[in-house]
């Protein structure tokens, strides 16, 4: 999706500083600061701009809601969410914690919810982010393979039946991408039901035709 406006657009900003703004439909944006001598997790990625600016739809209630975001990198989608009334924790590895500390600080004053962060690495214990949340929020998280028996661990061990997964990915056609993105969609099918949200619910500004918004709940226990 390289060549087309829309990515491109939404990816040079991401590249280009050290500050990243967000625009957001009501106040001021989001200043959210990225690292670009890091590798994943220190930009922006286009998935993170996409998702959050779906939350601001409304297309979910996220007032008093409690949500989790998974493999926060700079932390934008779950910062949003707090802008937005949610009480939120966002999460990723013990490296990351200080750029969400520095994101957190630099948008406090549009936060109306909560907002905090935390390490959680993906298949260790999850007691301390129980019960489970109304909301997790993921946002790229989909790139390497070994990362998905983990990942999907985590995910069985978070949600409780009335829990609402938002995994917003880009398609990605280079190599192993579509073998491990396959492999993911099918393992979390196991547990989960999928349902695509249509290209035109997402904010009609930031959209594009290779990004991908996924609504995912734990399969109905049958009964006997």
């Amino acid at each position: 999706g390289e060549a087309e406006a829309g990515p491109r657009r939404l990816r040079a900003a991401a590249m280009a500083g050290f500050v990243r703004e967000l625009e957001r439909r009501a106040g001021p944006a989001l200043r959210l600061e990225q690292r670009v001598a890091g590798g994943v997790g220190c930009v922006v990625w286009d998935a993170a701009l996409v998702l959050a600016k779906f939350l601001e739809t409304g297309a979910y209630p996220l007032a008093r809601r409690r949500v989790l975001e998974l493999g926060a990198g700079t932390g934008a989608v779950g910062i949003m969410a707090a802008t937005l009334g949610a009480n939120v924790t966002v999460t990723d590895l013990e490296e990351l914690q200080e750029l969400l500390m520095v994101n957190i600080e630099n948008n406090k004053h549009l936060v109306t919810g909560s907002l905090r962060a935390k390490v959680l690495k993906w298949g260790e214990d999850v007691t301390e982010f129980q019960p489970p949340p109304d909301y997790i929020l993921m946002a790229d998280c989909i790139y390497y393979e070994e990362s998905l028996e983990p990942l999907l661990k985590t995910l069985k061990d978070l949600t409780g039946p009335d829990t609402c997964v938002l995994c917003c990915y880009e398609q990605r056609t280079m190599g192993k991408n579509p073998e491990i993105e396959r492999k993911y969609f099918e393992l979390l099918q196991r547990d989960f039901e999928l349902e695509r949200i249509p290209l035109d619910r997402h904010d009609e500004e930031y959209r594009s035709e290779d990004i991908h918004i996924v609504s995912i709940h734990r399969k109905r226990a049958v009964g006997p």
